[in-house]
């Protein structure tokens, strides 16, 4: 069985809490547990790669493996390793899995149990939230974002009745 590890860290802060090496060691001690084999090239990692962004040299090089029928197992951490949000985190699934991988993630392990898909909608949908937030007070002005004056009002936008 050919079993590979995806593993990521987006920023310094993320970095000291859990480093990839962290992530390396927490999958290779599950894979010795099932008696797996994990190869060093079977480790695919993106060190200071956002997981909003699909381009991702680590993520292109497993999908490029999963294509050519070179894995049968893929082990992540968590789902957030994978990508931020919930959409790409199931396209990115239904990618790997349609190529007979395999997806099995440590923290939050996924089923097809109604209220685990549930539960992983709103996980991701938090984060698309909590970005979008972020996305709209960076293109306001300061004072505006931080509510501390009222939108600008946009006069050619009103109609008069008359």
């Amino acid at each position: 069985m050919q079993v590979a590890v995806y593993v990521r860290v987006s920023s310094r802060s993320q970095a000291r809490a859990q480093t990839i090496e962290q992530q390396i060691d927490r999958l290779r001690t599950h894979a010795a547990a099932q008696s797996w084999t994990l190869a060093p090239e079977q480790i695919f990692r993106d060190d200071g790669y956002s997981g909003a962004n699909l381009r991702r040299p680590g993520l292109d090089r497993l999908r490029d493996a999963a294509a050519g029928a070179r894995l049968d197992r893929l082990l992540i951490t968590a789902p957030d390793r994978l990508a931020r949000n919930y959409v790409h985190q199931m396209l990115l699934v239904e990618e790997l899995q349609g190529h007979g991988v395999v997806v099995e993630f440590l923290d939050r392990p996924m089923s097809q149990d109604p209220h685990d898909q549930l539960l992983l909608q709103i996980r991701g949908g938090g984060r698309v939230r909590a970005d979008a937030d972020y996305r709209a007070d960076a293109s306001r002005p300061p004072a505006q974002a931080a509510g501390r004056c009222p939108a600008a009002l946009d006069t050619a936008a009103l109609r008069v009745p008359g």
